[in-house]
């Protein structure tokens, strides 16, 4: 019998963030209103129109490449990598100073759980300025030579907006480059009051630049002219695009797409912690995590009983308001992507896999989906395939290690894995024979500013953290 525990709500208090009613553009270090329409960013938790955010056309992105460009070349790149590193540091310590300020932004505007926020993103984003500005003066050293590209071009995604922010901006600037960043549509905020922060820190007008909008202004950052490095992080279907319009340019591109990850457990595996793994890999943020652990393959002998103890803990899993300190799943981030898994999960139950999903209730405002896991699923079915982006774990089993090898690689994605096992030699054994570009042991979803992150086939191209990240923004030893 599954008991299920009442709690009092422990709201954090909104009051810590002033959200203005309306956003501009952030170009040679002012908000200015551009020349383009607006949109609206909305909470998913509650569906509240937070505020209206200026939408940047192509005249609005050339501003802000020109921009970018005249601070290259006046100061950014002829300032010395220990001048550029107290400007990291500067801004690693306000992130820091305002980090309940900026955890319970990207809450609201996101969708995600207050105490991943304020625990996980905010911390490893000011950890990624405090590591590259170490970097800044020692770039002889990186193996990948000391000269910047120029104007880096960066497009992010919604599901970690300000976490993704760090990942592009700070090597960019280390290595010495400036930077046009357009956030995602549906989650702008952190990204404008890291604009705000830039401020604070004296940064050179026109080192970062920030530009808002959809697809549309993406497009006109990744095709122009004078940007010299784009880097993306979305969608497979986007990534593919984005590297067909930079094809025959010399531009340099990162791209991390996609994902299919799977979460393997032998039946040797310390289960209790393999349970606590399972759920982080693909529960985390919602599993709204390009590397989430979305098809978890079980050895036979231990199936049932992994699949007994795993629904016993979702069903403690707390879905809820993203503010309140006891949710662990909060909301899918929009309309669109809701349809998207609710899509998806229907298809898996119409191909005959079966569902169960976590008893809770769930609000009757804004974007919500249950916990859910499907059992009989074989390679052939949508759901063991696609990316569903979403809080949905499809369950495969096998027999052998090479069983296992052959279903985790039979995937076009190839971003990240996991295997839960107490040999060694096994783990090294696996790891040498996964077709991933991070395989985790014994955990899943851990992530440092010194290890360098990114995939193979369709998950991209490119690495970003660790000294592996510098080289996107370098133009080589022998240049």
């Amino acid at each position: 019998m599954t008991t299920i525990f009442e709690y009092a709500p422990a709201p954090e208090s909104r009051a810590i963030v002033d959200i203005k009613p309306s956003y501009g553009l952030f170009i040679n270090g002012e908000f200015v209103d551009g020349h383009g329409s607006s949109f609206k960013t909305v909470n998913p938790a509650t569906e509240e129109v937070l505020a209206e955010v200026a939408e940047a056309d192509d005249a609005d992105v050339d501003e802000a490449v020109r921009a970018a460009r005249r601070a290259y070349t006046r100061v950014w790149s002829r300032m010395s990598g220990a001048e550029r590193a107290k400007y990291l540091y500067r801004i690693a310590r306000i992130i820091q100073e305002r980090g309940r300020e900026l955890a319970v932004l990207e809450s609201i505007d996101n969708g995600k759980p207050i105490k991943e926020s304020r625990d996980v993103d905010i911390p490893v984003v000011a950890a990624h300025f405090f590591y590259y500005a170490g970097w800044a003066d020692k770039l002889e050293h990186s193996g990948y030579g000391s000269t910047p590209l120029g104007v880096a071009g960066q497009v992010i995604p919604w599901n970690f907006p300000l976490l993704m922010l760090a990942w592009k901006i700070a090597p960019a600037l280390a290595c010495g480059n400036t930077v046009v960043l357009k956030p995602a549509e549906t989650t702008p905020l952190t990204a404008l009051l890291f604009a705000e922060i830039c401020q604070q820190a004296d940064l050179p007008p026109g080192v970062v630049n920030i530009v808002t909008g959809a697809g549309d202004t993406g497009r006109a950052i990744v095709s122009h002219p004078d940007v010299d490095k784009v880097a993306f992080t979305g969608s497979t279907e986007v990534g593919k695009a984005i590297a067909r319009a930079v094809a025959g340019t010399d531009k340099k591109v990162t791209l991390e797409l996609g994902g299919k990850a799977a979460n393997i457990v032998f039946d040797d595996a310390p289960l209790d912690q393999a349970i606590e793994g399972i759920v982080n890999g693909i529960f985390f943020n919602q599993g709204h995590v390009c590397c989430a652990g979305s098809r978890l393959l079980v050895q036979e002998s231990v199936a049932d009983e992994v699949m007994e103890r795993l629904k016993r803990r979702m069903a403690t899993l707390r879905v809820g308001d993203p503010l309140d300190k006891n949710t662990d799943v909060g909301a899918i981030n929009s309309a669109e992507q809701l349809a998207k898994i609710r899509e998806l999960s229907d298809i898996g139950e119409a191909e005959g896999a079966e569902r169960w999903s976590a008893p809770c209730d769930l609000p009757t405002n804004g974007y919500w989906f249950a916990p859910t896991v499907f059992t009989g699923v074989s390679q052939a079915h949508r759901i063991a395939r696609e990316e569903i982006f979403g809080p949905v774990l499809s369950v495969l089993t096998f027999r052998t290690p090479s069983e296992a090898i052959e279903k985790a690689n039979n995937t076009p994605f190839g971003l990240s894995a996991g295997v839960w096992t107490d040999k060694g030699s096994r783990i090294l054994s696996m790891a040498n024979r996964l077709r991933a570009g991070v395989v985790w042991a014994n955990t899943f979803n851990k992530f440092d500013p010194t290890s360098p992150f990114g995939g193979y086939k369709e998950s991209g191209y490119g690495r970003e953290g660790g000294r592996h990240g510098l080289e996107a923004y370098l133009k080589g030893a022998d240049a």
